[in-house]
């Protein structure tokens, strides 16, 4: 059996996949490259929009013909819950993961999950980018603040977390029942942003207070939230990922975006491969990918912003940027008894708005 998966790599090695090595990599990328066509596909789970990925994916389908991608949309912590029970159960789970939710990723890659591969592209990524050689921030996705334009005029946008605080103060009555933001207990970049707000700056209870006084509408999703600002049920979010709003605002003039001026949280989607994954060969190649240049223009396009610094793309100023680290630091939120405590707080944050005359 040995000598016949062999024959088949040497087969494959003599076909014009070799001339598909990118330039810069090893020889031995010949070999990888084979043996992924050989696996013949890689399945992967990740939170991007399917929509949004299916440009990279046609253009790895073409690079490297015969692996084909079986891409499965879920939610970051459905992502979390599947990989650890299948394993658990010895089940067939995704060769590579790829999610926003990285304090759920971290664990993962803590509890070991994932397996060690030292890309070639590894040079080309800032050092923040990669923990241990098993999970590589693939984007930099800032955090925004979104807006309907008819319901804030230009001059009246705050660009800043202290002035959104002051508007919600002044404007409450007017602002009353139409303020969002993300339900930490039931969405987990939600939880992931405010913990970051925290972190950053103990004024952020007093932001949080001044939304809880509105009455504000927490969600799950973020599509809902973008829905409700479009059509002006809601006038301002807070705390939106990024790149969907500007992936909504580009297309709809009555959504406005905002990365706040005094800091902006800047959040990653972390791969990485599974310590049980099928097809690893394939699931190095896609992932080398996703790092390379032409799959982060590709990403780039669809406002899933490159972590590469050599791609053409919107950054934000060194001192407005806050970038989330990858690393062990982000498993202290996950904690139970301080996931609790957190929760109960804004849960006492959100009576006391709401109990405001």
């Amino acid at each position: 059996m040995r000598s016949f998966l062999m024959s088949i790599v040497a087969l494959l090695l003599a076909t014009p996949a070799a001339a598909q090595r990118p330039q810069g990599y090893p020889h031995s990328y010949d070999t990888l490259i084979a043996t992924a066509r050989a696996e013949r596909g890689v399945r992967v789970y990740g939170n991007a929009d399917a929509a949004a990925m299916a440009p990279l994916i046609a253009a790895f389908q073409r690079t490297y013909p015969g692996v084909r991608v079986r891409y499965e949309e879920l939610e970051s912590r459905a992502i979390y819950d599947r990989v650890v029970a299948e394993a658990r159960d010895g089940r067939p789970t995704a060769d590579l993961v790829w999610s926003s939710g990285m304090d759920l990723q971290a664990k993962l890659l803590n509890d070991g999950y994932a397996q060690a591969y030292d890309s070639p592209e590894k040079p080309a990524l800032p050092a923040s980018a990669v923990w241990k050689n098993m999970g590589f921030g693939v984007t930099t996705e800032p955090v925004a603040i979104v807006y309907n334009r008819r319901a804030i005029p230009p001059t009246q946008v705050p660009r800043t977390h202290e002035a959104l605080e002051r508007m919600l103060v002044e404007r409450r009555k007017a602002l009353t029942g139409r303020v969002a933001t993300y339900d930490p207990a039931r969405s987990n970049v939600g939880y992931l942003y405010l913990t970051e707000d925290y972190a950053i700056t103990r004024d952020t209870r007093s932001l949080l207070q001044a939304i809880a006084a509105t009455r504000p509408w927490v969600v799950r999703a973020t599509g809902p939230m973008l829905d409700a600002v479009a059509d002006g049920r809601i006038a301002i979010a807070y705390n939106v990922v990024g790149p969907y709003a500007l992936v909504r605002a580009r297309r709809d003039p009555r959504i406005g975006v905002v990365f706040p001026r005094d800091y902006t949280i800047v959040a990653s989607r972390v791969a990485f491969i599974t310590r049980q994954a099928r097809r690893p060969a394939a699931a190095r190649l896609f992932l080398d990918f996703l790092l390379s240049r032409t799959g982060q223009t590709l990403l780039a396009r669809e406002w899933l912003l490159p972590v590469r610094t050599d791609v053409r793309a919107p950054r934000l100023g060194k001192d407005q940027a806050r970038p989330i680290r990858i690393g062990p630091q982000l498993l202290v939120n996950l904690d139970s008894i301080k996931r609790r405590r957190f929760l109960a707080d804004w849960r006492a944050i959100l009576a006391e708005g709401a109990s405001r005359k």
